[in-house]
Formats: C-alpha cells, structure tokens, sequence
C-alpha cells in the first residue's frame, strides 16, 4: 500500500516561512517524480511544484523564486521549501506521486494523493 506521510505545515505570518515535507514508501513500480499541488478555499487545486527522480523541476511561474523543490532519492522524500510567504498561499497543500510517468505537474500524472495539510498565512 502507498503511503505518503507529510509534514511542516502549521500557521506563519506574512513574510516568513515554511518547508513542507513528503516521504513516500509502499509505491510500485518505481517512483519517477512527487509534487505539491494546493486548494485554496473556493478554488479548484493547482500546481504548485514538481520534480522527478532525475531532478528535472517544473514551478507555478509565479511562485518561482519564492518556493524550491528538492527530493531525496534515497529517502524517497521530497521537500517544498516556501519563502516570504502572504495571505494568498493559504490552501491546503497536497503531496502527489507519479509511479507510471516522470509528470507530476498535472492532476493526469498523478497515481497517489497525500491526505494534505494546512497552511495559513496572517497578515
């Protein structure tokens, strides 16, 4: 059974940050890419940020710069570091994996959803 189990989520004020964590076990075949997708409430979920196994990363264009996606082959975690954080990155944020295609970009791609975990940034 696939099992994702995520971390780092919690409450900030604007400006500061937060590093979210993924660790993935029971997948198979193999694993080639996770990601982070977000659900604002009243919105539909987007991408946030991806990254395969060979280390090829795919970003929101507009939250480039402020948000990095790393992945620890060996632990099969990834990691979403998010910087200067404001009020409009408030959502619920999704860890997904891919066992069948390097995506993990689109909701396509994904063959394994994470529970999700809140993130609220005040003003």
């Amino acid at each position: 059974e696939v099992q994702l189990v995520e971390s780092g989520g919690g409450s900030v004020r604007a400006g500061g940050s937060l590093r979210l964590s993924c660790a993935a076990s029971g997948y198979s075949p193999r694993l080639y890419c996770m990601g982070w997708f977000r659900q604002a409430p009243g919105k539909s979920r987007e991408s946030v940020a991806a990254i395969d196994t060979d280390g090829e990363t795919s970003y929101k264009t507009a939250l480039k710069g402020r948000f990095t996606i790393s992945l620890d082959n060996a632990k099969a975690t990834a990691y979403l570091q998010m910087n200067s954080l404001t009020p409009e990155d408030t959502a619920t944020y999704y860890c997904a994996i891919s066992t069948v295609t390097y995506g993990c970009f689109y909701h396509g791609d994904i063959t394994t959803w994470g529970k999700g975990q809140t993130v609220t940034i005040s003003s």
